[in-house]
C-alpha cells in the first residue's frame, strides 16, 4: 500500500465496485495532478453510480475541454445529461434535449463506430415527444447506421422500434434475425421475452429456450 499512489488505490476500489471509498483518492490525486484525465473520468463514473448527476456532468465537461477529440468523454456526458433531463422538469427537458442530443452526434462524429451512441440516440428520439423533435424515422437512421457496422446491433435496434410501437410481428422477424445471427444471451433474451410478455406464445418462448440451451 505504501508504494501506491492515491490514484492505484482508488482504481483498486473503483474496480471491486467501492465507488464511494474511492473517491477520496481521485480527489487526492487530482490535487496532485489536476490534468490526470482517467482520474477525472473515474470520478464521473462514480458520481453517476451515486445517481448524482450534476456533479457527473462537471467531470464530464472538464474532460470534454481538456480532449475534445476524445468521443466517449462526449457519449458519457451525453448520458449524464440524459439521466438528468430525465429525472428533471419538463421545462428542463425542452431546454437541454438538444445538447444532449448533440452530445451523441459528436460522438459519433469522432468515432463513426460508436454504437452505443447510436443506440443512446435511437432511445432519445423513440422516447421525446415529436414537436420537440421525436421521430421513428429519426429512430430508423440511426438503427440502419447500426446495421452497416454491427448486423446484430442493427437487427435488435430495428426490432426495439417496432417493439416500442407494438409491432409485434415485425419485432420478432427482427429479433430472429439479430438471434440467428449472434446466438448470444442478449439475443435470445429480447426474443424470449417478446414471445413471453407480448406475444404471449409460451410454446415459442419454450422451444426457443431449448435451441439456446442446446447451442
Amino acid at each position: 500500500m505504501a508504494g501506491q499512489t492515491a490514484f492505484d488505490r482508488g482504481k483498486k476500489l473503483f474496480d471491486t465496485l467501492q465507488f464511494n471509498e474511492a473517491k477520496p483518492f481521485f480527489e487526492q490525486d487530482l490535487a496532485e495532478n489536476p490534468m490526470h484525465l482517467e482520474a477525472i473520468e473515474c470520478l464521473g463514473d462514480c458520481y453517476v453510480k451515486s445517481q448524482n448527476w450534476n456533479k457527473a456532468l462537471i467531470y464530464y465537461q472538464k474532460l470534454k475541454k481538456l480532449k475534445p477529440t476524445e468521443a466517449n468523454y462526449f457519449y458519457k456526458f451525453g448520458g449524464a445529461l440524459a439521466m438528468k433531463v430525465k429525472a428533471s422538469s419538463k421545462w428542463f427537458a425542452l431546454n437541454n434535449i438538444n445538447d444532449v442530443i448533440f452530445a451523441f452526434e459528436k460522438t459519433i462524429q469522432l468515432n463513426p463506430k460508436h454504437i452505443e451512441a447510436r443506440w443512446a440516440l435511437i432511445q432519445v428520439y423513440l422516447e421525446i415527444p415529436s414537436i420537440i423533435g421525436g421521430s421513428e424515422l429519426k429512430a430508423q437512421k440511426y438503427a440502419d447506421g447500426l446495421m452497416s457496422i454491427s448486423k446484430v446491433d442493427g437487427f435488435l435496434a430495428k426490432g426495439h422500434i417496432d417493439e416500442y410501437y407494438n409491432r409485434y410481428v415485425k419485432a420478432e422477424l427482427n429479433y430472429k434475425s439479430a438471434f440467428e445471427i449472434g446466438n448470444s444471451k442478449t439475443t435470445f433474451q429480447k426474443l424470449y421475452t417478446l414471445y413471453l410478455n407480448k406475444l404471449k406464445d409460451i410454446t415459442k418462448a419454450r422451444h426457443l429456450k431449448e435451441q439456446f440451451e442446446h447451442k
